[in-house]
């Protein structure tokens, strides 16, 4: 029988403890996250102008905090089970806030990195918190409308980033889309220090797991650093197959410690439950499909297509807008039908979706774009909810901290490995034909070798027209180096559709958790 924690005294403060308001206060703690997930997409091409960002540090902009999230969101949870998951929660919160306006203070594309790093830690205990909130929050018929809205409010700052970010990089700069976060989370911790409820497991005592915690963060570290530099030297090169081989042998260093620790970091009974492990693998996937097409669409918005921050952002408002309509929708199909139905469907859209937008050319207007961003939306709210009730549900309510935890790791790491393969197989690719494109284009034969150096600046879909070239030279230079990026964005969402499509047959594996009523421990 499932452990439930002690209930809590009755409060005689006004509001105290109530489910709903306890969801107001998360919601805006996570919507934080949320516009940061969209506006440094439409914000990336502005710092890269201005800092002069390559390529390799544009996606550390993103990869460096999605890592910093994916090593410390399991510790996070535990510590938010041990320690109190408002506690944790306000922490994660506030330190937020504070990163985020330090980066828009940065004057360099190093201060610019190391700080995102310092959001993706702080990110990590707000996240996985505010699920074990609500877990114990509400009772087990509310939980998936619960999960639903709290997925819906973070897709409508998902939504509305775009066309935010867009109006302050072309209005202000692109500083002030992270000074942006901070009025936000005010709101949130101002809220949260009235209305939520300290809560925590009773048995999350004892050594805490360093050991544990130091191998899985260097065996997450290891695998994505050794993708980033599969992207630089190829997947051939013994430094990036030194860095697979490391993530492998730490990982199993990791599954052997849990084992034999007596408070392991990440009790591995969890993942006897085949819909709980399931529902980590879609949750990976899901972010996955989503931040790799999500990155590169908004390069091929803006560098491509030539639109301006604020046209790419309302351009987007399709799949970003449909976040909120699908939240709402796949909670009610969860809670009516489980949460196998949305996953299956879920990635089915989004497979067929990325597949059909690996057709588009160079010239491909709007109309042909904007049906395919509604299905990519559609199909992501039904994999986070579905995929999140499948984790939340199936864990007990005492390990709640733990299993959000689990969840945003599996999430955060795919969007890490997202932008990661995706930017690998576009970037490989652009080498293998750019020179090719160039001289197709009209390049002379001469010139073409010199301008294929440029390849890290052309997967970010930049030709590299030199100064003063003449008109016709730099027509053919720009019309040659958006036919390569072409080539790669292309290869890249044909990855993306086969891998969701592989996700959808590992969805008939989820079935209905066994959620019971949440209840919390006393405290502040």
């Amino acid at each position: 029988m499932e452990r439930l924690e002690p209930r809590v005294r009755q409060s005689s403060r006004l509001g105290h403890g109530h489910p709903w308001l306890t969801l107001l206060a998360v919601a805006l703690g996570v919507m934080v996250v949320g516009l940061d997930a969209t506006v440094v997409a439409i914000a990336n091409p502005a710092i890269a102008r201005d800092l002069g960002a390559t390529f390799a540090q544009l996606q550390w902009v993103t990869n460096g905090y999605l890592l910093a999230l994916a090593v410390s969101l399991i510790v996070a949870g535990r510590l938010a089970d041990r320690f109190g998951r408002k506690t944790v929660f306000l922490i994660g919160v506030a330190g937020f806030a504070v990163a985020s306006v330090a980066v828009g203070f940065s004057s360099s594309i190093e201060m610019v990195i190391f700080w995102r790093v310092m959001q993706g830690f702080a990110g990590a205990l707000l996240q996985p918190a505010s699920l074990a909130i609500l877990r114990n929050a509400f009772p087990a018929e509310k939980l998936n409308m619960a999960i639903g809205i709290w997925a819906g409010t973070s897709g409508l700052a998902i939504a509305s980033g775009p066309i935010v970010a867009g109006l302050l990089v072309e209005n202000a700069s692109w500083e002030w889309v992270f000074f942006l976060n901070a009025p936000v989370a005010a709101i949130a911790i101002a809220i949260g220090l009235w209305v939520v409820r300290q809560s925590r497991d009773p048995e999350a005592t004892g050594s805490f797991d360093l050991p544990g915690v130091a191998l899985l963060s260097a065996a997450l570290f290891s695998l994505v650093w050794a993708l980033i530099k599969a992207q630089e030297h190829g997947f051939g090169d013994p430094l990036p197959l030194g860095f697979f081989g490391a993530a492998a042998v730490l990982g199993i260093g990791f599954l052997v410690r849990e084992q034999r620790a007596k408070h392991p970091l990440m009790p591995l009974g969890l993942f006897r439950d085949r819909s709980f492990s399931a529902g980590t693998v879609l949750a990976m996937l899901g972010f996955f499909a989503l931040f790799g097409a999500f990155f590169f669409l908004t390069l091929y918005l803006q560098q491509v297509h030539g639109m301006s921050p604020v046209d790419a952002g309302v351009r987007l408002l399709p799949m970003t807008a449909t976040f909120i309509v699908a939240s709402p929708i796949a909670g009610a199909l969860t809670a009516r039908y489980g949460p196998r139905p949305p996953l299956v469907g879920g990635m089915l859209l989004t497979a067929v979706a990325l597949f059909a937008l690996s057709r588009i050319s160079v010239q491909a207007d709007y109309l042909s774009l904007w049906p395919w961003f509604i299905v990519i939306g559609m199909g992501f709210g039904l994999v986070l909810v579905g995929s999140t009730e499948a984790i939340v549900g199936n864990a007990p309510a005492h390990q709640a901290g733990l299993a959000g935890g689990i969840q945003q790791t599996a999430a955060q790491l795919g969007g890490v490995l997202g932008t990661t393969v995706f930017g690998t197989v576009l970037a490989t690719r652009v080498g293998d034909v750019l020179l090719e494109k160039l001289t197709g284009a009209g390049v002379p034969a001469d010139v073409a070798p010199g301008l294929a150096a440029a390849e890290e600046y052309v997967a970010q879909g930049v030709a590299p027209v030199p100064p003063g070239a003449p008109q016709p030279l730099a027509d053919a230079i720009t019309t040659g180096s958006h036919l390569a990026f072409m080539s790669g964005f292309q290869t890249a969402l044909v990855v993306g559709s086969v891998i969701a499509l592989g996700a959808a047959l590992v969805s008939l594996l989820v079935r209905r958790g066994n959620t019971t009523p949440g209840t919390v421990h006393a405290g502040i």
